[in-house]
């Protein structure tokens, strides 16, 4: 009976210790430091590049109201440099295609000076570009004018991009003939290498 009511007084006297509930001890935490977040920019375009390209397109000749249109091919390389101001890129471009004209109508060489301004979506940039152009080809011809057009290119990786681009290329007065135009159609696929 004895060790009945020491048990019972135990518990009395552990509940009564305990009647005021268990408080933890306050500790102060240190204060957490989070790391800068550091995020490479995958749309920067600024630098240098070159690539290929290659491409099909129509060219048009007319005087006077009559025509004649041929296809052809176009193959070369190009090289420039673009400057990212944020959202806008700028850039300049040079490049040589050699033209082959379906049916066995010869071959011709078109070079392009074009400046290139175009917006920063990221890897996607959309351009537009307007330079000079002169081709040369079989006999005298040797003309320059104006060319102009719209591209995008997409970065695959920091260093390699591809794209597409439609451009058009007007020669007026064709070997001094007044009303002699050219008229061409290019649309190319290019890759391109950055450095």
């Amino acid at each position: 009976m004895k060790f009945v009511t020491a048990a019972i007084a135990s518990l009395i006297a552990a509940g009564a210790a305990n009647a005021g509930g268990y408080t933890a001890p306050v500790v102060e935490a240190a204060p957490v430091e989070v790391a800068p977040v550091v995020t490479m920019d995958a749309s920067d375009w600024s630098g240098f590049y070159a690539g290929l390209q290659y491409g099909q397109g129509e060219a048009t000749i007319s005087l006077d109201g009559e025509e004649a249109d041929t296809d052809f091919d176009a193959y070369g390389v190009h090289g420039g440099y673009n400057r990212d101001f944020g959202k806008y890129v700028l850039g300049g471009e040079l490049d040589y295609n050699k033209i082959d004209l379906d049916n066995d109508g010869g071959d011709a060489d078109l070079t392009r000076l074009r400046a290139r301004a175009g917006y920063d979506l990221g890897r996607f940039l959309p351009y537009v570009t307007l330079g000079a152009a002169h081709i040369s080809g079989d006999g005298d011809l040797s003309e320059t004018d104006v060319t102009y057009g719209i591209g995008a290119d997409y970065k695959v990786t920091e260093m390699f991009t591809v794209g597409a681009e439609y451009t058009k290329q007007d020669f007026s007065d064709v070997d001094n003939v007044d009303g002699l135009d050219l008229d061409t159609d290019m649309v190319q696929v290019r890759a391109s290498y950055h450095f």
